[in-house]
C-alpha cells in the first residue's frame, strides 16, 4: 500500500498536501494545470522532499532513499529513450547500465517486447519507431525493472486518441493484471473514466483521497465541476 501519512509538499509559495493511502490498480489523478498532480508523483519518485509527513511503501518510509533505489519506476511523455540505442538496449537499461546482455537477460528483453507488440523490432533505434511504438518500448522498460509503483506522468499526452487507448490497454493487461500500483497524470477526463478503478482530484492545494470512478463523476466535488465545466 502506498501512503501518504500528513503530506505537505512545498515548492517556493506554492504548498500540496496529502493524506491518504491508494491500493494496487489504475488511479488517475487529475485537476487544473497548475494544481499539483506532477509535484505529487515526483515527491512519491523521490526528486522532491515532503516538507512534512511521510511517504511510505507497505509501513517503510522512503525518505533518504534515492530515486533508484525506490521502488518505483517512472514514464514520462517523452518516453526517456535513448536515441544512440536500439529499442532492445533501452529496454534492457532496467536490468542493469551494461549494454551487452547475457542469454537470459536477452530472453527477458525479447519476452517484454513481444508483451507490448514489438516483436522483431529490438533492433531499431527509437528514431526509426513510431510515437506509439516508442512508448511500448518504454513500457517494455517498466515491466522489465519489475517495481510495484509505477507512475505515469502524462506518457501518452502526446499520442492521438486511439494510439492512447490502445497503450491504456496495454497497462491494464501488463502492469494493472501484475498487481501494481498505477498513478496516472492525465488531463483528459475520459482516460479516468474508462481505464480507472479510482480517481485522486488535485486542486486548491490538496490531494484528495482516492475515489471509486464511477461514483466521483457521477456526483463530482465542486472542484472538479470547476475542472471539466
Amino acid at each position: 500500500m502506498l501512503t501518504f501519512d500528513d503530506v505537505t509538499l512545498s515548492q517556493g509559495a506554492f504548498t500540496l498536501r496529502a493524506d491518504w493511502q491508494v491500493a494496487p490498480g489504475l488511479t488517475a489523478v487529475i485537476g487544473p494545470s497548475g494544481g499539483g498532480k506532477s509535484t505529487l508523483l515526483s515527491a512519491v519518485a523521490g526528486f522532491l522532499t515532503p516538507t512534512r509527513g511521510r511517504i511510505l511503501w507497505k509501513g517503510q518510509d522512503l525518505a533518504g532513499q534515492a530515486p533508484g533505489g525506490r521502488p518505483v519506476s517512472m514514464l514520462f511523455q517523452d518516453n526517456n529513450l535513448f536515441p544512440h540505442l536500439t529499442t532492445s538496449q533501452n529496454a534492457g537499461l532496467a536490468l542493469g547500465p551494461r549494454l551487452k546482455l547475457n542469454d537470459d537477460e536477452a530472453a527477458r528483453v525479447e519476452e517484454a517486447l513481444s508483451r507490448v507488440g514489438l516483436t522483431g523490432l529490438g533492433g531499431r533505434k527509437p528514431g526509426a519507431l513510431s510515437g506509439g511504438q516508442q512508448g511500448r518500448a518504454a513500457l517494455a522498460r517498466v515491466l522489465l525493472s519489475d517495481r510495484p509503483v509505477v507512475l505515469l506522468d502524462e506518457a501518452f499526452a502526446a499520442l492521438g486518441p486511439a494510439l492512447r487507448v490502445e497503450m491504456l490497454a496495454l497497462v491494464q493487461t501488463t502492469l494493472v493484471a501484475a498487481g501494481r500500483t498505477v498513478l496516472m497524470v492525465t488531463h483528459d477526463p475520459r482516460d479516468a473514466k474508462e481505464h480507472a478503478q479510482t480517481v485522486v482530484l488535485v486542486a486548491d492545494g490538496v490531494a484528495h483521497p482516492p475515489r471509486d470512478t464511477a461514483e466521483i463523476f457521477a456526483d463530482p466535488p465542486e472542484a472538479l465541476r470547476a475542472y471539466l465545466g
